[in-house]
């Protein structure tokens, strides 16, 4: 009988911990103060995997993760979430005024235009991954999916991080945002919203082009930004204790997917022992 093949696992790093997503359901693990690890898992409520039509996938797909975030909140309040950082606030704060004043400048044309205002709305992620405790759970969600997959040693680096959306998508908002800008003024705002949404499906189509075709030298060059910014800002390597949490976190999370059922009328919750000291 062959070897069961591991499941498509995604994630995110937070300040304190590793949140993971299956195809069907969500865990987290947050380390606590005083050592200890605490877990909540549950199906998902909403799923985009059954949206398969290009273009509508990667929006439907990004629309699941977020649907997450509230019922995570619920369950764990003790998760601290990347943009709910006060610097991370204010960076976005400056993100949205710098988008706002490179808009209303009138010196650029509407591709640079566009493109610099790409820029300025990446910038908080990239503050908040500028290092500390976020970028080493980062790079152990990596490890610990990493191992999963492949059952062996990781490092903190993964082909999947969203970060080689960044390329494709600051592309695709330039270009239609450029076309957007051209509508009567009446309707230009609704065009960018509209812009930004077709973006994010043709980011999603390309980077699904490059993970079938990892050889092509065009998928290697677009890929380059998001490896040289997981190598540069988004990732350090994790501790043991770092690497613990997120490997609590995929096996809540293959619990539920592999037919384990969380109590009825609430997300499954447990509280393991303190962790081992960090040497």
């Amino acid at each position: 009988m062959s070897e069961e093949a591991p499941l498509r696992l995604g994630g995110m790093a937070l300040a304190n911990g590793v949140l993971v997503h299956g195809p069907t359901s969500w865990a987290c693990a947050v380390r606590l103060p005083d050592g200890s690890l605490k877990v909540a898992s549950a199906r998902k409520r909403l799923r985009g995997s059954g949206v398969t039509q290009p273009l509508l996938r990667g929006p439907a797909r990004l629309l699941e993760a977020l649907a997450v975030l509230p019922e995570l909140r619920r369950a764990l309040p003790e998760a601290k979430l990347p943009f709910e950082q006060p610097a991370v606030i204010a960076a976005m704060v400056a993100g949205a005024a710098g988008t706002r004043a490179v808009r209303r400048s009138g010196r650029l044309s509407p591709f640079a235009e566009e493109l610099a205002a790409g820029l300025c709305s990446i910038a908080p992620a990239l503050y908040a991954l500028r290092g500390g405790e976020l970028a080493s759970y980062h790079g152990a969600e990596h490890a610990a999916i990493g191992a999963y997959e492949t059952g062996e040693a990781h490092g903190p680096e993964h082909d999947r991080c969203g970060s080689h959306l960044v390329g494709p998508l600051l592309g695709a908002s330039a270009v239609l945002g450029a076309l957007a800008a051209r509508a009567p003024r009446a309707l230009r705002q609704p065009a960018r919203a509209v812009a930004q949404v077709a973006a994010i499906g043709v980011a999603t189509e390309i980077f699904g082009w490059m993970q079938r075709n990892p050889e092509s030298g065009l998928a290697r060059a677009l890929a380059r930004p998001g490896s040289e910014l997981q190598r540069r800002i988004g990732t350090r390597e994790a501790t043991p204790v770092q690497l613990a949490v997120a490997e609590a976190a995929i096996e809540a999370c293959l619990t539920l997917e592999h037919g384990g059922e969380p109590p009825v009328g609430r997300p499954r919750l447990s509280l393991a022992p303190p962790l081992a000291a960090e040497a």
